[in-house]
């Protein structure tokens, strides 16, 4: 039976039960599509970065002997989009059975199930592979509960998954080592030359160009640094366990002007496109400390696991736990317009500026930045969540809306009302200091509320809660900061208030 089997652009597991043999009648399809590139606009590195491994993953099939039909951007035959490429293939080939692996976005997951029930052949679906939980996973867990809350499920995956874990209780004696993992780095922990591959990518870029797809930020197309290969990403992995794991979980959330990644692995992009998988990170991280336990501090490995084993599998249930309806949710009725400087970096705001720069640079932040930085501004100045989710998708190589959605509508801007997040993830400045050297030059002064030079994130922040005190005044973890806003002077409030309004009206010009 003459099977086509598709591969969608983040599904590049070489490890898949697929490849396993060689199969004559088996061809595999992948697409670089208009359909992909123009949905939101794009960091000109992430579209980059998955043609590039997509075209590496195409090749490597090809070279170990399977059938492949791979469509570029511009090539003459691609239709652009999805179903009408599968259809073309489909008639040329006289193919008799269709197969994929199941998606892991909604729309593409909604998009192929409907065109298979329209086939006049089989089609049947399977899993990709990568994952510890299958899709449903998270929601059979959370039956019948009110709460879903992380640590409940990452506690559960501890024991099943039997990482970091003596007999039934957690090695080391605490679950988590979340309070250890919030030094401010001052540069007292060397940070090594970081790993580059130098991966040339001008002809791929040109061909982009050429094809007209609109991006935003930058590119040096001779010397692309993520990894598009296996052999690269486990390369950096190796790296990440040899040199940065030993200070991973004390900087994690850490922010700093003069390091964009600190001691961070920079292996999201890899995970996303399943170019390697979570268990074989845990695994080699796991590895790293039963080698060097005398020299690696638990608390440095329980934060990193806890980001995979925990919350990223978390993030994916979630996702479709709650979809299609979630990416409608908007608890808090936040409307307001995203600033332009979120495009350009151009902002007074010293940290602002640095993590929007890495951004547009880099295609990198990460989630402290992304979380109480760009997040935590988008929420204290009451920007609509989808202008939220479409920056937060387009900026980052590693977006992918499964992740995506959940960290940005749930976590940062709790537009789920409390889904995901057990409160709004909002901070004046004074936390921003704590935690990066970015104060330390900025114009504004983050110990002043409302004067003309305070930091605007003390003025917004207690205006937000002023402002959405009737939606979170029953969220007990709000209580201790309403009960000192409500004690604040009238003169005061009204100070606040008239201030967040000029910010609030305008943006660009602070």
């Amino acid at each position: 039976m003459k099977t086509l089997r598709l591969i969608l652009g983040d599904q590049l597991n070489s490890q898949h039960s697929w490849f396993s043999e060689i199969h004559e009648e088996v061809t595999y399809c992948l697409f670089e599509m208009r359909q992909e590139t123009d949905y939101v606009t794009h960091h000109i590195q992430k579209v980059v970065g998955y043609f590039a491994a997509m075209r590496n993953f195409s090749q490597a099939l090809q070279d170990a002997g399977h059938t492949v039909v791979y469509f570029k951007i511009n090539d003459a035959k691609n239709t652009q989009s999805l179903t009408e490429n599968l259809d073309l293939l489909i008639a040329e080939n006289t193919i008799e059975k269709f197969e994929y692996l199941a998606p892991d976005e909604y729309r593409l997951d909604a998009q192929l199930g409907s065109f298979c029930a329209a086939l006049k052949i089989d089609a049947s679906v399977y899993s990709t592979e990568h994952f510890y939980t299958e899709r449903e996973d998270l929601t059979a867990f959370f039956k019948g509960k009110k709460q879903f809350l992380m640590e409940h499920f990452y506690r559960n995956m501890r024991k099943k998954h039997q990482i970091l874990m003596i007999d039934k209780q957690p090695e080391g004696g605490k679950w988590n080592y979340d309070a250890s993992n919030r030094k401010k780095w001052k540069g007292e922990a060397l940070i090594p030359p970081e790993i580059t591959f130098d991966t040339d990518v001008t002809a791929l870029f040109s061909e982009i160009e050429k094809a007209g797809i609109k991006t935003i930020g930058k590119i040096n197309p001779s010397f692309f640094e993520y990894p598009i290969s296996r052999l690269q990403a486990m390369e950096q992995l190796a790296y990440f366990c040899d040199h940065l794991l030993v200070h991973f979980g004390d900087y994690q959330d850490a922010m700093h002007t003069d390091k964009i990644y600190l001691f961070h692995s920079r292996i999201s992009f890899a995970m996303n496109s399943k170019i390697i998988a979570p268990k074989e990170v845990v695994d080699a991280v796991l590895e790293t400390y039963r080698e060097q336990e005398d020299a690696i501090d638990i608390s440095q490995v329980e934060g990193f696991i806890r980001q995979i084993l925990g919350w990223r599998e978390y993030m994916r249930g979630m996702y479709w736990m709650l979809m299609p309806n979630y990416k409608k949710e908007n608890f808090l009725e936040n409307k307001n317009k995203l600033p332009a400087f979120f495009w350009t970096g151009a902002t007074k705001m010293n940290c602002l500026k640095n993590a929007i720069h890495n951004s547009l640079d880099n295609g990198y932040a990460h989630h402290i930045q992304r979380l109480m930085i760009t997040g935590n501004f988008a929420l204290l100045t009451q920007i609509h969540p989808d202008a939220i989710d479409a920056w937060y998708l387009g900026i980052y190589v590693d977006a992918i809306e499964w992740v995506q959605l959940p960290n940005t509508r749930g976590m940062s801007q709790f537009a789920d009302g409390g889904k995901i997040a057990t409160k709004p993830y909002v901070s004046s400045g004074s936390y921003i200091g704590k935690m990066s050297n970015y104060c330390d030059a900025c114009v504004y002064n983050k110990a002043k509320k409302f004067e003309d030079d305070a930091c605007p994130f003390n003025t917004l922040y207690w205006n937000f809660l002023d402002e959405k005190q009737e939606k979170l005044k029953g969220n007990f973890r709000m209580k201790m900061m309403y009960s000192v806003l409500n004690k604040m002077s009238n003169e005061d409030r009204i100070k606040i208030t008239e201030k967040a309004t000029h910010i609030i009206e305008n943006l660009d010009a602070y």
